[in-house]
């Protein structure tokens, strides 16, 4: 799949939202992308998500690591794609953990997949989880990447569409000086 053809899913299944948004990361913007859209079709989650295993067929990936909410469903479909276990990192008392029975060994190699990513913040927790286990990251992905990031904690990050809209900090928006209501769709404030 090349980038305009994952443009074409996100439009296709009314994934691409305009108006102001208030990201997990607490950034704003006028463009939302919410990827439950595109998941929510079984066929097309199984789509993107082997486009995703076949960049990573090559690295023997373990397992894949996902942190919740977002990355959960995209996550199971690259592990389905690359035939490997599929587990996800959630908050407790606000720090990303492995819960529900879930491990990572030591050497095991780790392929950190999210679906959208905009600082990384979440990314980086998970990555601080499998690198205290010993595990060997090979990389990370993602459906989107809208915060331009080529990099997170210095493993490469492959994503399916890069988009570039602007983004501003919390109480430099002109949209609120604007008065435009405000919608927090993000899974974070969960």
């Amino acid at each position: 799949m090349n980038e305009e053809e994952v443009l074409e899913l996100f439009q296709k299944t009314r994934a691409v939202h305009r108006g102001h948004f208030e990201l997990s990361s607490g950034y704003h913007t006028d463009t939302y992308y919410q990827s439950a859209q595109i998941f929510q079709h079984p066929s097309l989650a199984e789509k993107v998500g082997d486009e995703i295993a076949r960049t990573f067929r090559d690295k023997q990936v373990d397992v894949v690591v996902s942190p919740a909410v977002g990355g959960i469903v995209l996550g199971f479909a690259v592990a389905l794609g690359l035939g490997c276990r599929a587990i996800f990192t959630e908050r407790e008392q606000g720090k990303m953990t492995l819960r529900r029975g879930f491990s990572i060994d030591k050497g095991e190699r780790v392929l950190i997949v999210e679906d959208v990513v905009t600082t990384g913040d979440s990314l980086r927790e998970v990555i601080d989880i499998a690198r205290k286990t010993g595990a060997r990251i090979v990389g990370l992905a993602s459906l989107l990447n809208r915060g331009g990031k080529e990099e997170i904690a210095g493993i490469r990050l492959r994503a399916l569409l890069t988009v570039e809209h602007l983004l501003y900090p919390p109480g430099k928006c002109p949209l609120d000086r604007e008065k435009i209501p405000l919608v927090s769709p993000g899974s974070r404030r969960l």
